[in-house]
């Protein structure tokens, strides 16, 4: 199944007492970029998410975003940390006694009050698995909403591809038509110069004519080209045409090499129409690849 590298996805489940909401979004991207934002209390499952979402998401630059809400007061309590309020103070008290600020206990509190990780509401309940595999209920909703997105625009993209494919392969093969006739032309062209140089004044043999328009033509050879090109046609039809998943790399460099191919046949065949239809095959090409890009 072909799939877009962009879509976005959303889960949603409660149990009563609270609520958590997972949005997952995605957009182009070489690789499998995960990014989690949610609640510092349950950073604890922030490699679980990870690890589901790596599962369902091979390549994208993909943003999970967590919220939970509704917790009830028995759900939840204030914790101190008074080891981390301990080395505040202390850090506190040795700039009273640097710059002589005076003792106010609650200036002082106030301070610590707020500083990082000092007082923190947190879930009353640790068993840490039950909150991660509660977490992982939206988060697989948020999942299959995404893969259906990408489905969706990847068979959209697999169409749009075939059809660019088809046009390749027509200009391939009108361009495989014209080939055989350059030779023919060129010693033509050379015939008709020479007598319009000297006239009937030298008569230049015909086998020498024809020696020289094989010599261009072999140096405008471009069969091996176009049979190459061939080649990756019928691997991209099958690739669009497979179920192996994350395809989108090996597509990527397919369509390298076809533009490769279409470069040499440009530079080689010394024919202003094929290096007009040559034109045309690198810029369907091009299309290709930029469609290529969305693909996983």
């Amino acid at each position: 199944m072909f799939r877009s590298m962009t879509g976005f996805g959303r889960g949603e489940y409660s149990d009563g007492k609270k609520t958590i909401t997972v949005e997952i979004k995605s957009v182009n991207h070489r690789y499998c970029d995960i990014y989690v934002k949610m609640p510092r209390r349950y950073s604890f499952a922030e490699e679980r998410i990870k690890a589901a979402v790596k599962e369902r998401l091979i390549r994208g630059k993909i943003e999970v975003s967590v919220m939970v809400d509704n917790f009830g007061e028995s759900e939840t309590e204030v914790r101190l940390n008074r080891d981390a309020a301990e080395k505040y103070y202390a850090a506190l008290r040795a700039l009273e006694e640097a710059f002589d600020l005076g003792d106010n206990r609650e200036s002082y509190l106030r301070i610590l009050a707020g500083m990082p990780d000092v007082i923190k509401a947190a879930p009353i309940s640790d068993d840490e698995e039950e909150i991660i595999r509660t977490l992982l209920i939206p988060t697989g909703i948020a999942l299959d909403n995404i893969t259906h997105m990408r489905e969706v625009e990847g068979t959209k993209l697999a169409e749009d591809l075939a059809q660019r494919t088809d046009t390749v392969e027509r200009i391939k093969d009108v361009i495989a038509e014209r080939a055989p006739q350059i030779q023919q032309e060129y010693a033509d062209k050379m015939r008709d110069r020479i007598k319009e140089l000297v006239g009937d004044a030298i008569e230049v043999p015909a086998e020498r004519i024809l020696l020289e328009a094989a010599i261009f033509a072999d140096k405008a050879n471009i069969t091996e080209e176009l049979v190459r090109l061939g080649s990756h046609i019928a691997q991209m039809r099958s690739y669009l045409n497979g179920t192996e998943p994350a395809i989108g790399k090996k597509m990527d460099f397919l369509i390298q090499e076809m533009n490769r191919e279409a470069n040499t046949i440009g530079s080689k065949s010394n024919d202003g129409a094929i290096t007009s239809m040559m034109l045309d095959l690198k810029a369907e090409i091009e299309k290709i690849r930029e469609q290529v890009q969305n693909i996983e």
